[in-house]
C-alpha cells in the first residue's frame, strides 16, 4: 500500500487584530511559530514502524486551501491539534469521497474519537504504537474498525521504534523532535499534552535516544533537537547519564521542565556544557492569584511561587536561557494580572517570555469543570483553540478586560525596545556570573 502521513501543521489564530499584532511584533509569535514548524513525531514514529513492503510518505498541510490537488494513497493517517481538527476533518472527508480510507488519530481525537470517527474511517485513542500494526493489517485486508485503542497497559517506551526521520525534507526545519519521556508528574489542570494519552510518566531508555539522535546526525550535521518532553528531568539520574553522551555529540537542544531544575547546579552545569539552550518552565501567574488548584494533585508551583525570581535569574546564570510561560484569564485573576506580569518579567530579567490566555481544551480536567458551570462559550467551537483566542467566560474580570489586557500586555512585552532590554539583560547576568566563579575560584585556591 502507498500510506500518506498527514500532518496539519501551522499556526492559528482568529481573532484579526491578533493576527495583525503578530505581523508587527514578531516576537509574540515566535514561539508559536517554532511549534507550528515542528515535523509531526507522532507520524514519523508510525511511519518507522510500518512493514517495508509498503510505501510511506510524509506530507504537511499547513492550510487545507493550499492543498489544490490531493496526493495519491491508499491508506491516509491524519493527526491534527485541536484549532485545526476541522480542516482535518475536511480533508478526511474529501479522501472519503475518492474511496480512500483514513486513519486519525492525536490529542483531539483521543478526547472526542466519536466525534473524529463520524469524519473519518477510523479514530485511534490513546499511544498509536500500541495498535498501528493492527490497524494497518486490518487496511490492507479492506476491514478496518471505527475505532482502535490501546487499552488499559498503555505503551512501554523500552519497545519505542526508531521515527522515520528520512522522509524529512530537513531544509524546511530549525529544529526536529525527539522524545525522552511521556507524561509529567503535576497533572495540570488545562494541560492537553501527553498526560491526556498516558496515565503515568514514562521514560524512554538513553540507549533509545541517542539511536534516534545518532539517527538525526546522519541527516543533518549540527542539528537543533527539541524534546518533546512535557517536563524533562523528573528523573535527575536519568538525565546525568544521558547528558555526557549529548555532549559528545555536541548537539544544540531545548526543551520543556518545571522549576525544580533550579535546585541542582551539577545538573545545570552538566546541561550547559551538553548544548541546552533554552528551558521553557510554566510559572503560570507570576502572583498567588490564579496559582491555586492549577495541579490536580497539589499546589506545587504556588508553594514555589516566592521563590520564582531567584529560580529563574539561578538557572540563566548556567548561561541557559528561560523561557517563562504565563497563562492569563486564571480564575482568581483580576485585570492587574498584566502589569504584574510585565513587572516580574522586568524583575527577574527573563531571557524569554511566552503569554497565552487560559485555553479549555476538550478531554482536559478543566474543560470538563468549566462545561459544567456553563463557562464554556461556543461548545465546539474547536477553532477557538489556539491559546490566543478565548473560549471560556473568565471569573476575575470580564472577557472584555482579559481580550484587552492580554492585547496590551503583548505589545509591551513584545517591542523591540523590551525583547532588546531581555536579550542585553541576560548577557549582562551570566558575565556576572562568570566573574564570581571565577573570583571564588581564585579565592579557594
Amino acid at each position: 500500500m502507498k500510506i500518506g502521513m498527514i500532518a496539519m501543521s501551522g499556526i492559528r489564530a482568529c481573532d484579526p487584530e491578533l493576527l495583525r499584532l503578530g505581523l508587527t511584533l514578531p516576537g509574540f509569535v515566535e514561539r508559536s511559530k517554532t511549534i507550528a514548524s515542528l515535523p509531526s513525531l507522532g507520524l514519523l514514529t508510525l511511519a518507522g514502524m510500518t512493514p517495508r513492503e509498503h510505501e510511506v510518505s510524509y506530507v504537511e498541510v499547513p492550510e487545507l486551501s493550499q492543498l489544490q490537488d490531493l496526493p495519491v494513497f491508499d491508506l491516509v493517517a491524519i493527526s491534527s491539534l485541536s484549532a485545526q481538527i476541522k480542516e482535518a476533518y475536511a480533508l478526511a472527508e474529501r479522501y472519503r469521497a475518492v474511496g480512500v480510507p483514513v486513519v486519525m488519530g492525536g490529542l483531539h481525537v483521543n478526547s472526542l474519537p466519536r466525534e473524529a470517527a463520524s469524519f473519518a474511517s477510523t479514530a485511534v485513542v490513546g499511544e498509536g504504537e500500541t495498535c498501528w500494526h493492527k490497524v494497518v493489517r486490518d487496511a490492507e485486508k479492506g476491514r478496518l474498525q471505527k475505532f482502535y485503542g490501546a487499552g488499559a497497559a498503555g505503551f512501554d517506551l523500552a519497545h519505542a521504534p526508531m521515527p522515520a526521520f528520512e522522509l524529512l525534507d530537513i531544509a524546511r526545519y530549525n529544529r526536529i523532535t525527539v522524545q525522552t519521556s511521556r507524561g509529567c508528574p503535576h497533572r495540570c489542570e488545562f494541560c492537553a499534552s501527553s498526560v491526556l494519552l498516558t496515565s503515568k510518566y514514562k521514560q524512554k531508555p538513553v540507549e533509545k535516544v541517542l539511536q534516534e539522535i545518532d539517527k538525526i546526525l546522519t541527516i543533518w550535521d549540527r542539528p537543533f533537537l527539541e524534546f518533546a518532553d512535557d517536563n524533562s528531568f523528573i528523573n535527575r539520574r536519568y538525565w546525568k547519564e544521558l547528558l555526557p553522551q549529548l555532549e559528545r555529540r555536541k548537539i544544540r537542544w531545548f526543551t520543556e521542565t518545571d522549576l525544580s531544575v533550579s535546585e541542582d547546579d551539577e545538573l545545570l552545569d552538566m546541561m550547559c556544557r551538553a548544548g541546552c539552550a533554552q528551558v521553557l518552565i510554566g510559572l503560570e501567574s507570576p502572583v498567588d492569584a490564579g496559582l491555586h488548584g492549577i495541579e490536580l494533585r497539589n499546589d506545587w508551583k504556588l508553594k514555589r511561587r516566592p521563590r520564582y525570581v531567584e529560580a529563574v535569574r539561578r538557572i540563566q546564570s548556567h548561561g541557559i536561557t528561560v523561557n517563562g510561560c504565563f497563562v492569563l484569564g486564571l480564575d482568581g485573576q483580576t485585570p492587574e494580572v498584566f502589569d504584574q506580569v510585565f513587572a516580574f518579567v522586568e524583575e527577574s530579567e527573563l531571557y524569554e517570555v511566552q503569554v497565552t490566555i487560559q485555553t479549555a481544551f476538550p478531554g482536559t480536567p478543566l474543560y470538563d469543570r468549566l462545561k459544567r458551570a456553563g463557562r464554556i462559550i461556543e461548545d465546539g467551537c474547536w477553532e477557538k483553540c489556539t491559546l490566543f483566542d478565548i473560549n471560556y467566560w473568565p471569573d476575575g474580570m470580564t472577557l472584555q478586560e482579559l481580550d484587552r489586557g492580554f492585547k496590551d500586555l503583548v505589545v509591551r512585552l513584545y517591542s523591540d525596545e523590551f525583547t532588546n532590554w531581555r536579550r542585553t539583560s541576560f548577557t549582562r547576568q551570566l558575565r556576572a556570573a562568570r566573574r564570581r566563579e571565577r573570583s571564588s575560584v581564585l579565592l579557594s585556591q
